[in-house]
């Protein structure tokens, strides 16, 4: 049997039909992407849950949960903001036991003003960990009871140490890093950011997600991966250094390319 890594992919229920062939061919990890919303997490959501049981029977990879992210961020400074925010993760969680999933992805906190500005106001970075910890602290704690890892993604990092600074401050193995790559890709060549193999070595064996889609360093594309500019040998050389054995999760719009995707990376040799 090949060693070379085995690709996952991120989708809804529905395009899970479709693809469940080939979910299940090999233990393909899966993030399912149905339980971000909020009107969802208010809802009755177990209906989703039993149908993805029945789904993914006889699924042998590691599964998770794009947890949500709409209209907030993990380091606000007011508390009325902060209680919501912990509540709608605490929903997600709730989800993540329900179905047996084992990780879920939150957003960064961190931005591109943010990083123009943290050596202008003294202790800033500081004060944005010590807010993520005010609406984190029970968030985190409930996902060590339940053995559920949040993974930390990038969105607008400029710097990819922000993020492992953060996930290390809370000293729980259920705090880790993610990168997506079309993320770091649009912050290479917009914002100054590194390359995103950089990313990878930076992040090192926090790293236990990443999503993969392809750009072209300019805006957010979510491509095929094949249909952008990233250096995909390089990331992969990097990701072969790290034993955190990283969730690899094709995260792309056109859902009916994600077979592709993977195809393609399997073409260069890197993955299967």
């Amino acid at each position: 049997m090949s060693d070379l890594p085995i690709l996952g992919a991120a989708m809804p229920l529905s395009v899970v039909e479709t693809n469940r062939d080939w979910l299940l061919e090999k233990p393909r990890d899966l993030e399912l992407q149905d339980f971000f919303d909020a009107k969802v997490l208010n809802g009755d959501w177990m209906p989703l849950v039993e149908r993805a049981r029945t789904l993914l029977d006889g699924h042998t990879g590691r599964l998770g949960i794009h947890g949500p992210f709409w209209g907030f961020t993990i380091a606000s400074q007011d508390p009325d903001i902060q209680a919501v925010v912990r509540k709608r993760l605490l929903q997600g969680l709730e989800v993540c036991e329900a179905l047996g999933a084992t990780q879920m992805v939150a957003h960064s906190p961190f931005t591109t003003w943010g990083h123009n500005n943290y050596d202008n106001q003294p202790e800033s970075r500081e004060k944005l960990i010590g807010h993520c910890h005010d609406t984190l602290r029970e968030v985190v704690a409930r996902a060590q009871d339940i053995g559920v890892t949040i993974v930390i993604e990038n969105i607008e990092d400029v710097d990819p140490a922000d993020r492992v600074t953060l996930a290390d401050s809370f000293g729980s193995e259920s705090v880790a890093v993610s990168i997506d790559t079309g993320h770091a890709h649009y912050a290479h060549g917009s914002t100054g950011a590194p390359p995103v193999d950089y990313y990878v070595t930076i992040a090192g064996n926090r790293l236990e997600h990443i999503h993969l889609q392809d750009a072209d360093g300019y805006a957010d594309r979510h491509w095929s991966l094949g249909e952008g500019t990233i250096r995909w040998h390089a990331v992969f050389a990097a990701l072969a250094k790290l034993t955190s054995n990283p969730r690899l999760i094709i995260e792309i719009k056109d859902k009916t390319k994600v077979q592709r995707s993977a195809e393609f990376l399997a073409s260069l040799g890197l993955a299967q």
